[in-house]
This record gives structure tokens, C-alpha cells and sequence, in this order.
């Protein structure tokens, strides 16, 4: 779990930096300027990490189904070596996925618009700017988003599934209130995630009376919120991670076993 955890931490900071410099000096600074090829690298990172953050949050998914579940393998089936690499094949699927994209984007004439209605560059908003045929871009970025979304919200639905069959099936019901206490945070961290980038992809498509501000709103909280809200919820809810930050303030402090 620590392992998992380390990844979704540097995967976090990892997509917050791509985003969160540019989008400061947009507010702060009036820098709304960006070069094509840099915006091009931009859209590259920001998408490439957030698929990498599906597959993580896919990957907890499984390690809460053996925990629960199959809890006498637990350590035979996640081991380290099998830790690793699920962490480079999401790294590895994600990388692979979204390198077509500033390729096809790179071949596209741009004569009139210049301009993106957004805090980043996000794929749909530089191909909408494109003068020419489009559809094989617009084919592919939908084709990996519900690719992603349909194959990983799936994994993760039927993990679900697998541990409330398991869990109502246990007798006591302080095993069952502390068998789903273990899944609360990861819950949190899907519908953090999850909700927003929905909301998101479904405006760009069938979305056209949504206002562009709500649109923007969205799609910025869809890339921060889960960087901010992650920390807090692990934290809250992982007694040795709070322990620790609670000896970091209060070195003091003798901190209570329950």
C-alpha cells in the first residue's frame, strides 16, 4: 500500500507542476502567452499523468481486493518486484497513448486562431483551434478517453464488487465496519478524480449550452483538486501517516496507539 501510495504521491506533484506554474502566471502575472511546441509538451505531460493516475488508482483498487479478500497471499501475490511493475506498465501504458497525440496536432495548419479558452492546453481545445479536417485527432483522443475510462472505472467497479461480496459475507460486524474503513480513502480519491475528469469529457463532446467559465472551472479542478485532496484524505485516514506528521509537529507529544 506504501508503495502505491509513494506513486500516487509523485504522480500528484508530478501533474500539479505541469499545470500549476502556467496557470499562476496566467492569474498573477497576465502571461497568457505560450510557444505551440511548449504547449504541445504541456498537453503531453498533463495527459500522460492523468492517465497514469487512472492506473494507480486501478492498481489500490486490486491491492484493497487481496487485502480483504485473499489476505493470506497478500504478500505473495504484491510482492515488490510485482509493486514496480504494475508502477512502469502505467507508466508505460500512459506514455504510449498519449504520444500520438502532439504528433497528429503537430501535422494540423493553424491560419485564423490562436487563441485557447482555457488555463492549459488541454488536447480538444488546441485541435478545435486547427484550420483543417480534424476528425482523425478528435477520433483518437476520444478513442483513449473511453478506453481509459471504461477499462479502468471497470477493473475498479468489479474489485468493488469482489470485496463487498467478501465483506457482507463476514459475520462481525466490527470486521465489516473495518474491512470498508481500509477502502474509505481510496473511494474518496476515485470520486476526486473521477467526477470532475467526467465532467469534463462529456462537455467537450455533448456539452455545447454549458457555459465556457463552468467548462474551465471543471476541467482546472479536474487536474488540482485530486494533488490537494489526496495528501489530506491518505493522511486522515492511514494511522501511521498521521501518526508520523502528528511527531513532525508535536515531537513532543506521546501519540495515542488507538
Amino acid at each position: 500500500m506504501y508503495f502505491f501510495l509513494s506513486m500516487l504521491a509523485m504522480n500528484d506533484m508530478a501533474l500539479a507542476f505541469s499545470v500549476a506554474p502556467k496557470m499562476l502566471g496566467i492569474f498573477w502575472l497576465e502571461a497568457h502567452g505560450i510557444d505551440f511546441n511548449m504547449c504541445l509538451v504541456q498537453m503531453y505531460f498533463i495527459h500522460t499523468f492523468c492517465i497514469m493516475e487512472s492506473a494507480l488508482l486501478v492498481a489500490m483498487a486490486f491491492d484493497r481486493y487481496v487485502a480483504i479478500c485473499i489476505p493470506l497471499r497478500y504478500t505473495t501475490i504484491l510482492t515488490t518486484t510485482m509493486v514496480i511493475k504494475m508502477g512502469l506498465g502505467s507508466m508505460t501504458r500512459a506514455t504510449l497513448m498519449v504520444l500520438p497525440c502532439p504528433l497528429l496536432i503537430k501535422r494540423l495548419p493553424y491560419y485564423t486562431k490562436n487563441v485557447i479558452n482555457h488555463t492549459y492546453c488541454e488536447h480538444m481545445s488546441v485541435v478545435k483551434l486547427a484550420s483543417a479536417n480534424t476528425l482523425i485527432n478528435r477520433a483518437y483522443g476520444i478513442s483513449v478517453a473511453l478506453s481509459v475510462m471504461i477499462l479502468d472505472l471497470g477493473l475498479i467497479a468489479t474489485s468493488y464488487i469482489k470485496i463487498l461480496q467478501a465483506v457482507f459475507q463476514l459475520s462481525s460486524q466490527n470486521a465489516r465496519s473495518k474491512a470498508l474503513g481500509t477502502c474509505a480513502a481510496h473511494v474518496c480519491t476515485i470520486l476526486a478524480f473521477y467526477t470532475p475528469a467526467l465532467f469534463s469529457f462529456l462537455t467537450h463532446r455533448i456539452g455545447k449550452k454549458v457555459p465556457p467559465s463552468v467548462h474551465i472551472i471543471f476541467a482546472s479542478l479536474y487536474l488540482l483538486i485530486p494533488p490537494t485532496v489526496n495528501p489530506l484524505v491518505y493522511g486522515v485516514k492511514t494511522k501511521q501517516i498521521r501518526d508520523r506528521v502528528m511527531g513532525l509537529f508535536f515531537p513532543n507529544k506521546k501519540i495515542s496507539e488507538n
